[in-house]
């Protein structure tokens, strides 16, 4: 288990188990490649961040997971495996995030990729890049750095 500080102050914990904390996760977090580039998406107002959101009524982990890639990028999951979850203690209404890796088989263009600009592809080393000014403050904690380093470790 790790335990670090985000951007917004906030303690928060992350496991590369399921079922490490009290809360269920009521949100995901999705790791994609596409063609050996990573699949991230243009959020309206953060900036680029891999895609994601809240879990919807009557859905599982996996179906959310695959509708937010769909609807903020237009990319179809082939291959998806659960890798940890983190739990963000926020003062006013702590939650839990599932983090998925997935494979993406093809990205269909779309007209409406919901609150985001849709697909962005990139090719270079995230772990320096996503520090830079048009990322979103979601890229620059600890969760996507050591979840890169598991990926890359576990996942080659």
């Amino acid at each position: 288990m790790f335990e670090f500080t985000d951007q917004n102050g906030c303690q928060v914990m992350l496991s590369f188990q399921s079922g490490s904390f009290s809360l269920y996760p009521q949100h995901v977090l999705v790791f994609c490649r596409y063609k050996g580039q990573w699949l991230l998406t243009q959020h309206s107002s953060r900036g680029l961040e891999f895609p994601g959101g809240k879990v919807e009524e009557g859905e599982t982990l996996e179906e959310a997971a695959k509708r937010e890639v769909y609807e903020e990028t237009g990319g179809i999951v082939e291959e998806m495996t659960f890798v940890g979850e983190y739990y963000v203690q926020h003062p006013k209404k702590p939650f839990v995030k599932a983090i998925f890796f997935a494979q993406i088989g093809y990205i269909e263009s779309k007209h409406d990729y919901m609150e985001t600009a849709g697909p962005v592809l990139f090719d270079q080393d995230l772990r320096q890049a996503r520090m830079n000014s048009e990322f979103s403050f979601l890229m620059k904690d600890e969760v996507v750095e050591r979840t890169l380093d598991y990926i890359h470790a576990v996942m080659p």
